[in-house]
């Protein structure tokens, strides 16, 4: 009887937010970031030189690097990552150098999720002990300038770690600060895969039913929603299918 009672452990003692769980193409469609760009931040980049090639390391490290698979917490980084490099044009020699600062003053593997992230000019700036440190110039105090919209999305537990994210609806909108919150994905529920906030339903089921000739009004009074969220669900999976 106590073995019945005893909760299931789905993930083993394991935090569902490091588990090896998207593939590049499911991670790519995700966050709507192109696969070659995504590979090219997990796997590195090669490139030519006068004295031959030359390869350029990875900036997200995956959970097991003989799995090609994205945690959430991958997820996470590839976000801020796409924020800092294409929205605000920071230099990803900037975001390396930042990186590996982070990494080996605090030991952290996953800087670009575990830290709030703020911008001057092309720099990298965090808060530590309520002042500001250039992690481009490893460790240089600075003032503080440029808070990113995107950060916004990322939903942390108390004590920093990221919990659960809101992918745009597509990508970069151009006033992120304004986009509502209607599309979730939280690795402790329905595996990680992205669900409709406030309703709980996967948006693939959302869109399937809507294929499948059910109309968005019926839609809406089946999940309890206003016909507007059942749209922006349909156009999140769409954008994902267009990505693929």
């Amino acid at each position: 009887m106590a073995a019945a009672r005893k909760k299931l452990d789905l993930y083993r003692g394991r935090d569902p937010r490091n588990i090896p769980t998207y593939s590049f193409s499911e991670a790519s469609r995700c966050l709507q970031i192109p696969l070659e760009t995504l590979r090219s931040w997990i796997r590195g980049r090669s490139y030519s030189t006068t004295v031959g090639q030359r390869k350029l390391d990875p900036v997200i490290q995956l959970p097991d690097v003989n799995l090609p698979l994205l945690s959430f917490t991958n997820l996470i980084e590839a976000h801020v990552l796409d924020a800092i490099r294409y929205r605000h044009k920071v230099p990803l020699e900037n975001v390396r150098r930042a990186v590996k600062y982070l990494r080996d003053r605090s030991g952290s593997r996953h800087p670009l999720a575990d830290y709030w992230f703020q911008l001057k000019g092309v720099d990298l700036l965090i808060e530590e002990g309520g002042l500001l440190v250039n992690a481009t110039k490893q460790g240089q105090l600075v003032m503080k300038d440029i808070i990113q919209a995107y950060l916004t999305r990322v939903e942390r537990d108390p004590t920093g770690a990221a919990l659960r994210l809101y992918p745009y609806l597509h990508r970069h909108p151009k006033e992120p600060e304004y986009e509502p919150k209607l599309v979730l994905i939280d690795p402790r529920i329905s595996f990680g895969k992205p669900i409709l906030v406030g309703v709980g339903v996967p948006t693939a089921v959302v869109a399937d039913r809507h294929k499948a000739g059910e109309s968005i009004a019926e839609l809406a009074k089946d999940y309890g929603c206003e016909a507007t969220e059942i749209e922006k669900a349909i156009q999140y999976e769409r954008g994902l299918q267009k990505a693929a």
